[in-house]
C-alpha cells in the first residue's frame, strides 16, 4: 500500500501536447479527405465512410472525431473559409495605402490561382447549393462573407470622391462582389469559357470605368497580377 505522503504517479501515456497534435492532425486529415470526396462524389454522396476511405482511416475514427457527417461538413466549410480569409486579408495588408487600389486588389484576390482552382470552385458551389437548406452552412457563409463585404464597402466609402457620379459605395461594392461571384460560378460550370487572366482584365476595366482617374494605375496593378 502506498504511503499517504508519496506523490501519486502520473498515468503512463503520451504527453498531452502530443495527443493534441495527433488529434489536430487526424481532424485535418479527415477534412482534407472530405474535400476530396465532395469534389469527386458530390455533397449528397459524401458520407463518413467515403471520407474515412479517402483518408485511409477507419470509419470509427471519423465517428470519434466528428460524431456525424454534418459536423464534418461544418468543419470543412470553416477550414475552407479560413484559407480564403487568410489570402484576401494578406493581399489587403500588402496593398498600397490607397482605397481604390485596395478595392481592385481585393477583387483580384478572388482570381488568385491559389484559391480559384477547379477543386475549390467545386467545393464552394457544393456548399452554396446546400446553404439554403442547411442553417449551419448559411450562418457560416454569412459570417465570413459579411466580414469581407463590410471591408469592401468601407473601402468604397473611402474612395467615393473618385467614383463617377451616380455610383454609391454600396452599388460599387455589390458590382464587384456580383462580378467575382458570377465568375466563380461560370468557371465552375464551364471552365474553358474564360481564363483567370481574362477575368482579371474584366475586373480592371470595371474598376477603370468606376474610377476613371485611376485608369493607368489600375491597368498597372492588373498587369502585375497576370500569371
Amino acid at each position: 500500500m502506498a504511503d499517504a505522503n508519496t506523490p501519486a504517479r502520473k498515468p503512463i501515456g503520451r504527453p498531452r501536447g502530443e495527443q493534441s497534435e495527433n488529434a489536430a492532425r487526424r481532424r485535418q486529415q479527415l477534412v482534407d479527405a472530405a474535400i476530396d470526396s465532395i469534389v469527386e462524389l458530390g455533397m449528397s454522396a459524401t458520407t463518413l465512410a467515403t471520407v474515412a476511405k479517402a483518408a485511409g482511416l477507419s470509419q470509427g475514427v471519423a465517428v470519434f472525431y466528428f460524431k456525424g457527417k454534418e459536423n464534418l461538413l461544418v468543419a470543412t466549410l470553416r477550414h475552407h473559409y479560413e484559407e480564403y480569409n487568410a489570402l484576401w486579408k494578406s493581399a489587403l495588408d500588402e496593398a498600397p495605402d490607397d482605397p481604390v487600389e485596395k478595392i481592385l486588389i481585393l477583387a483580384l484576390a478572388d482570381l488568385d490561382p491559389r484559391i480559384c482552382t477547379a477543386r475549390n470552385l467545386a467545393l464552394w458551389n457544393s456548399f452554396w447549393g446546400e446553404a439554403a437548406a442547411r442553417p449551419r452552412f448559411a450562418e457560416i457563409c454569412e459570417a465570413y462573407d459579411r466580414e469581407r463585404y463590410d471591408r469592401l464597402v468601407a473601402l468604397c466609402e473611402q474612395a467615393s470622391e473618385h467614383a463617377i457620379e451616380g455610383w454609391s459605395p454600396i452599388e460599387v461594392a455589390d458590382a464587384f462582389d456580383c462580378m467575382t461571384d458570377g465568375m466563380w460560378i461560370r468557371l465552375h460550370i464551364t471552365p474553358d469559357f474564360m481564363a483567370l487572366n481574362g477575368g482579371r482584365q474584366l475586373l480592371a476595366r470595371q474598376a477603370a470605368t468606376i474610377y476613371p482617374a485611376y485608369t493607368d494605375r489600375i491597368m498597372e496593378l492588373m498587369k502585375a497580377s497576370l500569371v
